[in-house]
């Protein structure tokens, strides 16, 4: 039978990290964490429960599993963030997959949870993710958000029933300053690819975001929290494109790009 070895990445996550390892135990034959320094016990916690721990300084997001998935002890990987969890469903068809031979990557749905309610429309639902993978044909990118995982040519993927729980945000503030961060870490890449903030970008693409998520999503069916995710969604894309005008109007007027950047994020 195939061995899994989950690979678990963390950074002060004691408030969620239990019921990750908790969840992945029953399917998997390791769990390794990579802790980028937490200060509120998080490793503590992980060994507690038997997870091999590895403290790794922050070296990105895709990096910094790319190196989890090395040190891995098993070829085939489990890639699951810390405020995710399996729910019974999922866990039964990683257990059923396993027993009758893995092969190919796997995908699974995450289900999100947004400040009291898990959303089942928009652009959180089913939000599909290769997690399950033979770590000898996938790598992670190394984008600053939103990292992709890539699969080498001719891997099938299968869709694994279940859910990935993602317990997103518990309250309103912090996705609004999380969203902060990484729209200033999109638009520092997309300011080094050479993208504009134009003016088109900045004006309409909020509009089309809204429209998307609420309507051609159907983010309107999960109700007022549907709304506010849309609104959420289209204020991140506003902040985006104007913070990549901003950055090229800081370096037009000779300043230094490090210090331009945390000024705006």
């Amino acid at each position: 039978m195939d061995r899994i070895s989950a690979v678990v990445i963390t950074r002060n996550e004691a408030r969620n990290v239990e019921r990750c390892l908790r969840s992945l135990a029953p399917v998997v034959d390791e769990i390794l964490v990579v802790d980028s320094g937490s200060a509120d016990g998080t490793d503590a916690i992980c060994e507690r429960l038997g997870a091999r721990v590895v403290r790794q300084e922050w070296l990105g997001f895709g990096p910094q599993k790319n190196l989890g998935n090395r040190l891995a002890a098993n070829e085939w990987i489990l890639s699951v963030d810390a405020d995710e969890a399996l729910d019974p469903d999922l866990q039964s068809a990683i257990a059923a997959a396993k027993a009758a031979g893995l092969s190919g990557a796997y995908a699974v749905s995450r289900l999100n949870w947004y400040y009291g309610q898990y959303l089942r429309h928009g652009f959180e639902y089913p939000d599909r993710k290769v997690r399950l993978f033979p770590r000898s044909l996938a790598a992670w990118d190394g984008a600053r958000v939103h990292e992709s995982l890539r699969l080498g040519p001719g891997v099938a993927v299968t869709r694994l029933p279940g859910h990935l729980l993602h317990r997103a945000y518990e309250r309103l503030e912090d996705h609004v300053a999380k969203q902060d961060r990484y729209t200033t870490l999109a638009a520092q890449e997309a300011v080094a690819r050479g993208r504009r903030g134009s003016v088109l970008r900045i004006v309409f693409g909020p509009l089309v975001t809204f429209v998307r998520a609420y309507l051609v999503k159907r983010g309107f069916l999960d109700g007022l929290h549907g709304f506010v995710l849309a609104a959420m969604h289209a204020h991140g894309t506003l902040q985006k494109h104007a913070k990549v005008r901003d950055l090229r109007r800081l370096a037009g007027a000779g300043a230094d790009p490090a210090s331009a950047t945390r000024s705006t994020g």
